[in-house]
């Protein structure tokens, strides 16, 4: 204690000799409306040996803290694109993009997040009321189930074509299946596999078939690429049609695209990359238009469609449901038109509005019916629900059924091609007694 007190001394003589006192050498005196500069010490530390600086994230998760403000960026499952979505408006315009192409808009909902495994599906075949055929329904389900698992040693079928009579319903049927899977099909049609450039239809495939791929590979959804009525515009339909070269290469690219799935590659780029597989589902008419090696066992699944007795009074239920046709009324209007396609009742139930529409005319008047059904304030006219009995039902079906037999009996172009017809336009209703 003395030792110390010593030295303490001895530095304020050393002071007080030099004529300084004990403040720093940096620091000189001032007066600031009468208060001295704070006087600091000037500390050199001599071989401290300095080591960066580490964060490390706490590898026990029991001793994070309630209070650490980065806990939840462990658990975290937005999108980067909603979260920009939520900061529009607190950042400067000038940094984001023009009216619809900024990364400020999302490009999915947040419907699109939602999890398969969350998505409650039951074998109940039906869908917002509509039925769907078991048969139909089981066959299109285990298509696409078996393209989207590894089995092994085992060859899939990348292409499922579906084919049957007019009318049917096929393309519906398909649209209820996906709507209830959860899938929004790449869609295609006969028109697009024809154009008045040679290759772009074949181009056009391929593209969808990437779109879907992306689809899988990005959004972790199912997907497929759906082809309306293939046979319509690949197919060839007896002598009279033109068999083109993009004919040609829709059947070779379908054919390369079954041979291969997850190799295909667009025009000019020729990187070879694995991408999801992605089943293909067409539909058709007559599939013996087509090329016969494109429906051959091992590249094309073939289910050909023809609706049951209960499978035509179930779609029938589906299509009055909200029109309080009883059960047995149906039956009867089923059993009465054996022949007739499914959508023959779908037009059936819309003929019988065709007396309520007629009546709104007549009220509104033929001079005002634009004014009423374009732009108008009070907008679209509404009607209440016509009574369905069978008895109307079964009067509308049989005038459906005679217009049929009339564009099959009267052939005009046939009689127009075989002898010139000039003078007798009424020849018909003559000999029926009715002109």
């Amino acid at each position: 204690m003395a030792a110390t007190t010593a030295g303490v001394a001895s530095v304020q003589n050393f002071s007080t000799v030099n004529g300084t006192t004990g403040r720093s050498r940096g620091s000189p005196t001032s007066t600031f409306l009468g208060a001295n500069l704070k006087q600091t010490a000037a500390y050199t530390s001599v071989g401290t040996n300095s080591k960066p600086l580490v964060v490390r994230a706490v590898e026990d998760e029991g001793k994070q803290t309630k209070r650490d403000r980065w806990a939840g960026l462990a658990y975290d499952t937005s999108d980067d694109q909603q979260d920009i979505t939520r900061g529009k408006g607190f950042v400067d315009s000038l940094f984001q993009g023009a009216v619809g192409v900024g990364t400020q808009h999302a490009v999915m909902s947040s419907y699109d997040y939602i999890s398969q495994g969350q998505r409650t599906f039951a074998f109940d075949h039906t869908k917002d009321g509509f039925y769907i055929a078991p048969a139909f329904m089981d066959k299109l389900i285990v298509h696409l189930a078996k393209n989207f698992m590894n089995l092994p040693n085992i060859k899939v079928p990348l292409i499922l074509g579906i084919w049957g009579g007019k009318g049917q319903g096929k393309s519906f049927q398909c649209e209820l299946v996906f709507s209830k899977l959860g899938i929004n099909p790449i869609m295609m049609s006969a028109g697009e596999l024809e154009s008045g450039n040679a290759g772009e239809p074949a181009k056009l495939i391929r593209q969808r078939y990437r779109e879907a791929a992306d689809v899988i590979q990005k959004k972790g959804k199912m997907c497929c690429l759906f082809i309306n009525d293939l046979d319509a515009g690949a197919g060839r339909m007896g002598g009279t049609t033109q068999y083109t070269v993009n004919n040609q290469m829709v059947n070779a690219t379908l054919m390369n695209i079954a041979d291969n799935p997850t190799n295909v590659q667009l025009p000019g780029v020729y990187i070879k990359e694995e991408i999801p597989r992605v089943p293909i589902i067409v539909t058709g008419n007559d599939f013996s238009t087509l090329y016969a090696p494109l429906i051959r066992d091992g590249r094309m699944e073939k289910f050909y469609w023809a609706p049951t007795r209960d499978d035509r009074i179930g779609v029938c239920k589906g299509i009055f449901r909200s029109d309080n046709v009883p059960g047995e009324d149906i039956v009867k209007l089923v059993d009465t038109f054996p022949g007739q396609s499914i959508d023959f009742f779908g037009a059936l139930r819309a003929r019988v509005y065709d007396d309520e529409v007629r009546k709104w005319i007549v009220d509104v008047g033929v001079e005002n019916m634009g004014k009423k059904l374009v732009n108008s304030r009070e907008g679209p006219p509404t009607f209440q629900k016509p009574a369905m009995t069978v008895a109307k039902l079964l009067e509308y079906g049989h005038m459906l059924v005679k217009e049929q037999e009339n564009v099959k009996r009267v052939q005009l172009a046939e009689k127009y091609l075989a002898e010139a017809a000039l003078g007798d336009a009424n020849a018909d209703a003559i000999k029926q007694g009715t002109f």
